[in-house]
């Protein structure tokens, strides 16, 4: 498994589009600025099909230093949680997304309105 930096990244999407490298990184770099200030204001950052992110509160709690053994306190702390959308679930877990032709958006294969989507095919409710 590969290690992608932030400067390949940059890189392809430079190539891609036949855009200035200085351009995508400071678009790239803007982006990733405003998720990490949304998150340390609280707020919520949903992507559709892509995931959430979540800025959570951990409890305090009391932990043991396996090396000594002795207790140990650990003081509340703030922390990202992130939850993956459907759209990469299902790349993850090498499966074909459906698409609603109508919408445009993806289908949740796994609820009740997906799987009856998919059986008939045309997008229709029955």
């Amino acid at each position: 498994m590969a290690t992608i930096t932030k400067k390949e990244l940059i890189d392809r999407i430079a190539d891609q589009f036949t855009c200035k490298r200085v351009l995508v990184k400071r678009i790239v770099q803007a982006f990733l600025d405003s998720i990490v200030s949304e998150l340390a204001s609280g707020n919520r950052l949903e992507f559709r099909d892509f995931g959430v992110f979540e800025s959570r509160t951990r409890a305090a709690r009391e932990a043991q230093n396996p090396k000594t053994m002795d207790k140990v306190r650990v003081p509340q702390k703030r922390t990202v949680k992130f939850k993956v959308g459907r759209v990469m679930k299902a790349h993850l877990d090498r499966s074909p997304v459906q698409f609603d032709e109508a919408t445009g958006l993806a289908i949740d294969s796994s609820s009740r309105l997906g799987r009856r989507r998919a059986a008939h095919g045309d997008g229709a409710l029955r």
